[in-house]
């Protein structure tokens, strides 16, 4: 979307937001959420249009161009309403609240554009849907119709909409989770009955858990991996928990849904075979399968899950990482105009592009060789076939084959990157960023790449020098602006992703911000019931504090909080952390309970509860106990903290400079609150954790 440069500019172009400034050329006489249009709406006792979305959103775009650039549309909407844009990235707590009461009101799913009507006085809402046509079509009224319909409701109908919105405030009010109950036991069954519902809702031809459209579930796809894993200390390791898992990552990893030129991942298939998807790139998609692809590689030694890890990490340092440190939000789906524009193929332009010899293999392998896949007139690559039949049918060796595809595919890139781009919104947001500090973490220990801890560390040192003051983090910053109070998720994503940095490389001053963020989040969001609130106490009051187990696009804040306060405790040996940890599952023990899969982030805390987690605390001279880390990171071993401390290392905690270093190196193996003799030795720490530390 390109307003135009020479239209006034509205409110929004003080704003930082990219998607707010894609609006600042609106006729749309666009607020900010403020306590200025709030005000306004209440003197002038207008009803509120609150439209919610994102840069990325391609039928936000749409409806932008269609209504909110058009100035008649816009003239009708200034005289009825008061109007408020936000982006939904950074208020993340509106944009729950609406979306909730949406489906609510509609009993219809929401998503975006989210579009609501409120009530002045208190910011109910009493109608809403999401996209809304300029012109009557797609079984929806005009917008304009809608407008001039909503506008006479409110001022016709206003006791109705008091009544309702009492009906709507008692939803709200039963959303809030019950206490838990005094004689509630934490047990195995809902991790049991996860697995169960997986593999019914199990597409056993191409992977995934749902039909179109199919979204990645990270989540559902490391809980089966890491069911997998605890099944091998069994008579009888669930090799079905295994075969799911890695179908669904070797369909996405050869689909659509998989930028073959680029690397990455896009957001969703609409289809569901994993061949076309929603082209938006998303850093919170990229950040849990980067992760994701790195631990299934160290776990099958399969080179595709390596492949995909590395496109995406190579892909996520190219275009995601800002020159000061900090990850960007994501890019668009559309380009010119066109969603998708940027990503597709015509048949001809490949056959320029490539050697003969390299079309040979690229077309059987990408379906270059069938019909166009993508509106009947464009190609966009999905692996049809493997490599190994498409060598064997080209009378080629693997490795010959291999090397050819990579050649094209690298003109192909080269071709792309001279095409327009699709738009990228450079606003970095804290949780984000921690989900890919996270990924890129874990990928620099599984891929043996070091350069991706130091692109993790340069984010790390951005995000603490721009965004935390006085002990509280900002939630957003973009052009050198750090603002809005900072949420959950942001907290404890950052002090996982800290932890999981640990792993790769030591830093006592990472494990000090861990703390301080784990020390905020305590004192700041959790509930003296158990569990934590997804906003502040000292956050601007809405219509409803939300409190949620369940993961969604995002892995649920609380079930992120419970593993980490699991395993910090332990390794600090701070009882106030494990004692949130256990109230956090109790409190989401109901909804936990109810249906298990919705909650993976919380199964493996639930796990780690009751099988806590190992803790490998390896003291000696750095070059030493960077080979015994490196061997044992080659090990998958989901349930494992490993540390490898350098004896120079200064400033620890006493839980950890009671673990003094040797000149050959020492291993201290705790699991839970027992701790072992160290080992001096590489072969006798391997042997003792395939034996498992505490068995007898």
């Amino acid at each position: 979307m390109h307003p135009s440069p020479d239209r006034p500019r509205n409110r929004l172009a003080a704003e930082t937001s990219p998607y707010l400034l894609q609006h600042a050329a609106n006729p749309v006489d666009w607020y900010p959420w403020s306590q200025e249009a709030l005000a306004r709406a209440a003197r002038e006792d207008k009803p509120i249009l609150l439209s919610i979305g994102y840069s990325a959103c391609h039928w936000c775009h749409v409806m932008a161009h269609e209504s909110f650039e058009h100035e008649p549309t816009a003239a009708l909407m200034n005289a009825l309403f008061v109007n408020i844009k936000v982006d939904r990235e950074e208020r993340p707590d509106i944009d729950r609240i609406y979306q909730i009461a949406q489906q609510v009101l509609t009993q219809r799913g929401g998503g975006w554009p989210l579009t609501m009507f409120l009530s002045p006085e208190d910011q109910m809402p009493f109608f809403g849907g999401t996209y809304f046509p300029r012109e009557a079509r797609y079984g929806m009224p005009s917008f304009t119709d809608l407008l001039q319909r909503v506008a006479a409701y409110y001022r016709d109908r206003r006791a109705e909409i008091h009544a309702q919105n009492g009906r709507l405030a008692a939803v709200f009010a039963d959303l809030a989770p019950a206490a838990p109950a005094p004689e509630t036991r934490l047990g195995r069954e809902p991790i049991a009955r996860a697995r169960a519902m997986l593999e019914a809702d199990f597409d056993a031809q191409f992977g995934g858990f749902t039909g179109a459209p199919k979204f990645p579930h990270p989540g559902y796809i490391e809980r089966l991996l890491r069911h997998w894993s605890a099944s091998q200390l069994g008579a009888t390791p669930d090799l079905q928990a295994l075969y799911m898992a890695t179908l669904t990552l070797t369909r996405m990893a050869e689909g659509g849904l998989y930028d073959h030129v680029g690397g990455g991942f896009a957001r969703y298939s609409v289809d569901a075979w994993w061949m076309i998807p929603h082209f938006e790139k998303m850093l919170y998609d990229n950040g849990p399968l980067l992760a994701l692809y790195a631990e299934a590689a160290v776990a099958t030694g399969d080179a595709l899950y390596r492949d995909a890890a590395n496109g995406t990490a190579d892909w996520v340092l190219a275009e995601m990482q800002s020159p000061s440190g900090g990850f960007y939000s994501s890019l668009d789906a559309d380009s010119e105009g066109e969603e998708g524009r940027y990503y597709v193929w015509d048949r001809p332009e490949v056959e320029a592009l490539v050697t003969a010899e390299e079309y040979a293999v690229l077309a059987p392998r990408f379906g270059l060789d069938r019909g166009a896949n993508f509106e009947q007139r464009h190609w966009h690559l999905h692996a049809y076939r493997s490599v190994a039949d498409v060598a064997a049918a080209a009378g080629l060796e693997v490795p010959v084959a291999q090397a050819r595809l990579a050649s094209a595919l690298a003109k192909l890139a080269g071709a792309r990157a001279q095409r327009v781009r699709p738009g990228r919104d450079d606003k970095i947001l804290v949780a984000w960023n921690g989900l890919m500090i996270r990924g890129l973490a874990i990928a620099a220990r599984a891929l043996e790449r070091p350069e991706l801890a130091v692109a993790a560390t340069r984010a790390v040192d951005f995000l603490k020098s721009q965004m935390w003051r006085d002990g509280r983090l900002f939630a957003t910053h973009k052009d050198g602006r750090s603002h809005l109070a900072a949420y959950l998720d942001d907290y404890v994503f950052l002090a996982e992703a800290l932890l999981e940095l640990l792993a790769t490389r030591w830093r006592s001053s990472d494990l000090e911000f861990a703390v301080a963020l784990a020390d905020a989040a305590l004192a700041h969001f959790a509930d003296p019931a158990g569990g934590f609130w997804f906003t502040a106490d000292d956050a601007e009051a809405l219509i409803h504090r939300s409190k949620s187990f369940a993961d969604e696009a995002l892995p649920a804040g609380n079930g992120v909080a419970a593993r980490l306060y699991g395993r910090l405790g332990y390794l600090l040996g701070e009882p106030r952390y494990l004692a949130a940890a256990e109230a956090t599952l109790r409190a989401a023990w109901s909804a936990l309970d109810r249906y298990p899969p919705a909650h993976a982030s919380l199964l493996d805390a639930l796990e780690e509860q009751l099988e806590p987690t190992e803790i490998v605390v390896l003291r000696g001279p750095e070059a030493v106990i960077a080979g015994w880390h490196r061997e044992l990171s080659r090990l998958y071993a989901p349930r494992r903290l490993l540390l490898a401390i350098p004896e120079s290392a200064a400033d620890l905690p006493a839980a950890l400079a009671t673990k003094p270093a040797a000149p050959d190196g020492l291993a201290y193996l705790c699991k839970g609150t027992v701790c072992e003799a160290p080992l001096s030795s590489l072969p006798a720490l391997v042997h003792r954790l395939r034996d498992g530390i505490g068995a007898s």
